[in-house]
């Protein structure tokens, strides 16, 4: 889904992956994209700035290219309020952390 968020897509993989699979969970804790999006907030609460920004530009450069190969109003606006909602959930719902507050929690962790 090149519009929606990726993170609960893979919240609710590892979920189904932990309840049907051990090797296939553990797999899918290995791999760059649970690392980069789920660990961060599973742990911390939140993404770093410089994800929500990856995430917008990339969200927003496959939402360009579906508005201008599909020009039809009714698609403009169906994109435009799933960009709007996208800034939303980066900018307010969506908790902003730091690397050092990640690896802060990271290292109390680890020391329990």
């Amino acid at each position: 889904m090149p519009v929606l968020p990726t993170t609960p897509f893979l919240l609710l993989s590892a979920f189904l992956f932990a309840q049907s699979s051990p090797r296939l969970h553990s797999w899918l804790q290995s791999t760059k994209p649970y690392q980069t999006y789920v660990v961060p907030f599973k742990d911390a609460g939140g993404i770093t700035m410089g994800v929500k920004i990856r995430i917008l530009l990339i969200s927003y450069a496959v939402m360009g290219v579906s508005a201008f190969l599909v020009p039809r109003w009714y698609i403009w606006v169906v994109l435009g309020c799933v960009a709007i909602f996208l800034l939303y959930l980066m900018l307010i719902r969506i908790p902003t952390v730091t690397p050092e507050e990640i690896a802060l929690f990271r290292r109390q962790q680890e020391a329990d």
